[in-house]
């Protein structure tokens, strides 16, 4: 049986639909913030568009090859979660409106794009990162007229990359992470991607979209590869 070609425009309307449904992040208890009254608030810029240049390697029956989204890589020298890999982002700051305002002025500030190419679509519900006793809402945004990006503060972020989707959801790239928290083992899911881990907090992210999206494909979950 032939199947149609999913067209890259039609993930922004399934995007948008999430962001109204909303999405069980399904926390695992070792995540639980203790007390979140004294959680720091943030936001992630969770931002898809179309790649025409590089498109996935592998296909995907539920999205276009030429989908994409945008990643990058922290500094080593950070306090937290060094060397990761992450969505742009931060802490909001009294002059932001909210956690899509503070998604978008973060981007800016570490990767250089331009916002008015930037269309914000909604928020998902936030998501607890007790190592860092942060709240974060990730934004997810669609990119009408992509920008040119690079890492900004070289003490902040090293890398700037488009990541084809359909390569994230190729169950050859696809593993879990597990690591201790609390004298509890954890595992989370991951992506392995041009010799790139994507874990934590931003691969719960995605695989939980993911999941919520109807995009997902069946993998192996046991297949543990060591975070770094």
């Amino acid at each position: 049986m032939t199947h149609p070609t999913p067209d890259v425009g039609g993930a922004r309307a399934e995007l948008v639909d999430l962001c109204a449904r909303g999405v069980d992040w399904r926390v695992d208890p070792a995540r639980v913030l203790e007390d979140v009254s004294t959680a720091r608030p943030a936001a992630v810029l969770v931002l898809f568009g179309a790649l025409d240049d590089a498109p996935a390697r592998t296909g995907s029956p539920a999205v276009a090859r030429d989908l994409d989204v945008l990643l990058q890589r922290r500094s080593r020298t950070l306090g937290h979660h060094a060397g990761q890999i992450a969505f742009p982002g931060g802490r909001l700051e009294p002059s932001d409106a909210g956690p899509q305002e503070a998604a978008l002025r973060e981007a800016v500030e570490e990767v250089g794009l331009d916002a008015s190419g930037v269309e914000v679509l909604g928020t998902l519900p936030p998501l607890p990162v007790p190592v860092s006793n942060h709240l974060v809402t990730p934004v997810p945004a669609w990119w009408t007229h992509p920008s040119e990006v690079a890492a900004v503060d070289h003490a902040e972020t090293v890398d700037v990359f488009r990541v084809p989707v359909a390569d994230l959801l190729d169950p050859d790239n696809r593993a879990s992470v597990e690591h201790t928290r609390w004298g509890r083992t954890v595992r989370t899911p991951a992506f392995t991607v041009d010799g790139r881990l994507v874990w934590g907090f931003t691969g719960i992210v995605l695989s939980r979209m993911f999941d919520a999206l109807g995009w997902a494909v069946p993998y192996d979950a046991h297949r543990i590869v060591q975070a770094r």
